[in-house]
């Protein structure tokens, strides 16, 4: 076998695929896959559906619509946006926060905190 040929996902000098010593856990987020890349089509889609929406709310205030009308679109694009924040919450935490507990360490702490402050910021709206 040369020297750097691969045994078992390790290649020769103790470094697996994507720069992580032997022994470490190489995640998909060290491949730069994010929580939400399996539902990417559907999250693209409802982010078009909710484009729509706030499209709608300009129409409404171009064409001088009444105001509790143009209220009632808001707070219903509000939800899109906050259910959707959601669900990307829900993949982040999933994904890429269960990645950083199996390296453990300063690495789940710090995505702990970002999570944390994620959340802050989504209960202040």
């Amino acid at each position: 076998m040369s020297g750097g040929a691969e045994t078992g996902g390790v290649q020769a000098g103790g470094v697996q695929a994507g720069g992580v010593q032997a022994g470490g856990v190489v995640t998909d987020h060290d491949r730069g896959i994010h929580g939400y890349h399996k539902q990417k089509a559907e999250h693209l889609k409802r982010l078009r559906r909710i484009e729509g929406q706030i499209r709608g709310l300009q129409r409404m205030v171009d064409e001088d619509v009444y105001c509790i009308d143009i209220l009632t679109q808001v707070s219903a694009s509000t939800k899109a946006l906050q259910s959707f924040a959601l669900q990307l919450l829900e993949e982040h935490l999933r994904h890429c926060v269960a990645d950083a507990a199996l390296k453990g360490g300063e690495e789940i702490d710090a995505k702990v905190e970002e999570a944390t402050k994620a959340i802050g910021r989504l209960l202040r709206t």
